[in-house]
This record gives structure tokens, sequence and C-alpha cells, in this order.
């Protein structure tokens, strides 16, 4: 940790801090992006300013301990569609989609090598391919670059929001509106950092939701993201007092997990959408329910 130099003020972080750790801003970006450069404690974007005196903590990848990606199948991977440029999957529960320090269990990444398909090289060396991400406990659709340009033009579609993304939730209540617009800042938790909240001057965060379906308890809703935060639609529905169904870690109760047989949140990443590498024709993709999400609903159904 140390001050940000006098030299490096009102630079771009990934501009200034290729020049003071002497890494290219490919690899700054990529550090950013992943959480491990803080000004002051929060986490910074590649294109926020520096501030001289701000203190300033990278967290570098360990050269002699790197992260592998492993090949190995996973249960539940299905693959929704190949071809030169781009895999579609829909990825199950419990599963990472890339290797990290202190994850032991399995990832898209791994899962698509052991498959056989050769993934676009751009990126760190465990994320290669990956353009966007899912939590471990959240489910459905997400696209993996198969070439360098589908890489490339596959990340400007994400940063420039020009990409559908999808989700179907089960929050507790009834949200009121019915269809509305959260927008509200998203940082690392106060107090506890393993999670996230609506924090007065954290980056800007906008999710449109509408509800498809109430019950007695819940309502399902079909929610678009406008900006892509880390827990985002977590965050946001908790901060309504309407949390995901079974995200205990976000206030949800525990009473109405246990009689959905929910064992992590009620979140699936439903469609996909976005202008297709090759050609730029518009492509679509869906992931249907996996068993424990479409189980909760038959639950909450035999109720109404």
């Amino acid at each position: 940790m140390l001050p940000v130099p006098d030299g490096l003020d009102g630079m771009r972080v990934d501009a200034g801090l290729a020049k003071l750790l002497g890494l290219s801003r490919t690899v700054v970006a990529e550090l950013a992006e992943s959480g491990d450069v803080l000004l002051d404690g929060r986490p910074a974007g590649k294109s926020d300013r520096l501030s001289a005196g701000v203190l300033l903590e990278v967290t570098l990848p360990d050269p002699d301990n790197p992260v592998e990606v492993v090949a190995e199948p996973v249960d539940g991977l299905r693959i929704l569609h190949d071809d030169d440029d781009i895999v579609v999957v829909s990825k199950p529960v419990g599963v990472a989609v890339h290797p990290s320090p202190g994850w032991t269990g399995p990832t898209v990444v791994g899962g698509l090598a052991a498959a056989g398909l050769r993934i676009s090289t751009s990126g760190a060396a465990e994320r290669q391919g990956v353009v966007h991400r899912l939590d471990a406990g959240t489910t459905g659709v997400m696209v993996v670059a198969k070439s360098e340009h589908a890489y490339t033009v596959l990340k400007r579609a994400f940063k420039e929001r020009t990409v559908d993304k999808g989700y179907h939730a089960v929050v507790q209540g009834h949200p009121d509106p019915t269809r509305g617009t959260i927008d509200a800042p998203i940082d690392r938790h106060p107090r506890h950092d393993y999670k996230f909240a609506v924090v007065a001057g954290g980056r800007p965060s906008v999710t449109h939701y509408e509800v498809i379906e109430a019950f007695r308890a819940a309502s399902l809703v079909d929610v678009k993201l406008e900006t892509g935060r880390t827990h985002q639609i977590r965050v946001h529905f908790s901060a309504l007092r309407h949390p995901c169904a079974g995200d205990l870690t976000y206030g949800a109760d525990p009473v109405l997990a246990r009689k959905l047989g929910l064992t992590r949140q009620w979140l699936h990443a439903r469609t996909l959408g976005f202008a297709h590498p090759a050609d730029g024709r518009w492509v679509q993709f869906e992931s249907p329910y996996p068993d424990d999400l479409a189980h909760a609903l038959e639950v909450l159904r035999a109720e109404n």
C-alpha cells in the first residue's frame, strides 16, 4: 500500500499504474476488473482517475503460484450454441466461471477445455475467453469467446452496454410498483467485505424490473441490467426489502428458503442477446430453469 505519487495525479488508473508498475495497460485493466486495484480501500475501475496522495493497494498475481485451468468435465454444463467464434453455455449452480485463488471447485473454462473446445487466448491465463461472469451460486446463460476477434468485439459490447442481459428472480413479497427501475450506487459493504451494498458514492448501478407472476409470499420478476456490478440484482432487491428468495447473505427468510428447498438465491440468467461478432447479426439465447429453481416455483404456484 502506498500513496499515489504526484506525477500520476489525474491519470487514468490503467495508464497511471502501467507507468508506475511497469505492466501493460491490458494487465492493469484485468486487475481492476477483478477488484484487485483499491483506492482508499474501494475497488477502482480502469478508467477511474488517480488523485495524488490517495492510498493505492494493488494485489498482483503470484508468479510462483499461478492459478491453473484444470480441464475437467462439469456436471450440468450445457452447450447451447457453438461456432468458430463463440460458445454459449448454460452454467449450473456451484460452478465458477474461471479459476481464482481459493476456489477449488469446477469452472466453466475447465469444463470447456475438457470438452475439447478451443477458446480465445486473450485475457489473463486463467480467464482466457471470458467476457462476462456469473456468480458461482447463479445459474444461466453466458457466452465465452473462442476467437481473438470475438473476444475484442464482445468485451467492447459488454463495456458499451449493447448486450441484452435478461434475468429471472423470485423475490420475497410484492414489489410496488410492479414495474420500475432501481437506480442506486453499489460498493463493498462498509462492515462485511464479502458482500456489497447500496453505498453513497458507490459505482452507478441501474436495474430495470417487471413482476411477471405474483404468489402469496413472493413474486417472479423479469430483470434487465443496464450495468453489471457484482451481486447487483441481489443487492438492489435487498435494498428494497424484497431480497431474492433463498439469499440468506442478503436478508432472505430462512424459513421460506427451507420451504422452497432453496440452498442459494433464486436467480437465473434467463436470456442473453448480442450482435454476433462474426457478422453483426443479432442472436439471442435462452437457458431453462434448473431443477432446484423449477421446484421452488412449483411449490409457490401450488400455494396460490
